[in-house]
């Protein structure tokens, strides 16, 4: 037998016969999926193009450094970053209680927590004004007490951003920490730390790109905020008004302004995206 046959009889074909040949499947797209598939893409994409093709690009130097835009863009950055602030001061923690913390009701803990992502915006506002309002549950003590008003105010507005935000950075961080390995926590307390000292020592290091992600979309989602302010914290031009109340109110007068608000917070999404792509956005 030759080395021929031997490898043909080894393969499964018959002696002297011709080789099998691999059947290679059809890689092309099915006319059924593909239409629905580009008409979904189209539906996405063109509102976006849109928004480039009749954005003013001559006079969007001048409109983006306009008094107004300038000071609802400068009051945006400032009530996000707090936001997110707040949002990595408590939500870290919470994140770690929902992860490492078994206790009854844990999972109806952790849907409160994620309800912010999917309540209406304007709800939340309404929610906020009765917790904090001045007849609220707590605003009222808060404004007999220690003459606190939170409704209509910048800091009225970091609360409703840092409300809806803070779900993501939750989120991000808990799935973060459940895939760490609490095993080095162990190790670390066998050594003699304490829980909080491996937290900070060993944990945090471990988690820190999860708590990046999770403060970028954070960040993100309370620049772009809109229901929960203006029903919370009101539009007033330099004290609450946002880039996206701005744009709300720019578009029923001056709607290059509106389109030139719009592209900076289409550049913030897509830079967030871009940003997170080797996060979330890609696999393997």
């Amino acid at each position: 037998m030759t080395e021929l046959d031997k490898t043909d009889a080894a393969a499964g074909a018959p002696r002297g016969g011709p080789r099998p040949r691999r059947i290679r499947g059809r890689r092309g797209v099915p006319l059924p999926l593909l239409v629905p598939a580009l008409l979904g893409l189209a539906f996405l994409i063109v509102p976006l193009v849109a928004l480039l093709v009749r954005a003013p690009w001559r006079s969007l130097p001048e409109l983006l450094t306009s008094a107004e835009v300038w000071q609802a863009l400068q009051l945006s950055l400032v009530c996000a970053t707090a936001a997110t602030a707040v949002s990595l001061v408590i939500g870290v923690p919470l994140a770690w209680l929902l992860a490492r913390v078994e206790f009854r009701g844990r999972g109806l803990v952790r849907a409160l927590v994620t309800l912010p992502l999917v309540l209406p915006p304007v709800v939340g506002g309404v929610a906020l004004l009765m917790a904090l309002g001045r007849n609220g549950i707590v605003g009222k003590s808060l404004d007999d007490w220690f003459g606190i008003t939170l409704p209509f105010t910048t800091a009225g507005v970091v609360i409703a951003e840092a409300f809806v935000a803070m779900p993501f950075l939750v989120i991000s961080v808990e799935g973060t920490l459940r895939a760490a390995d609490p095993r080095f926590e162990e190790a670390a307390a066998t050594l003699g730390a304490s829980r909080f000292t491996a937290f900070r020592r060993v944990t945090l290091p471990l988690i820190a790109p999860g708590i990046a992600a999770g403060a970028v979309l954070a960040w993100a989602r309370a620049l772009g905020e809109f229901g929960a302010t203006i029903t919370f914290a009101g539009n007033f031009p330099g004290r609450t008004q946002t880039m996206p109340l701005a744009v709300y109110l720019a578009l029923q007068s001056d709607p290059e302004a509106a389109i030139a608000l719009s592209l900076v917070l289409l550049t913030v999404s897509v830079a967030v995206l871009a940003g997170l792509r080797d996060r979330w956005m890609t696999a393997g």
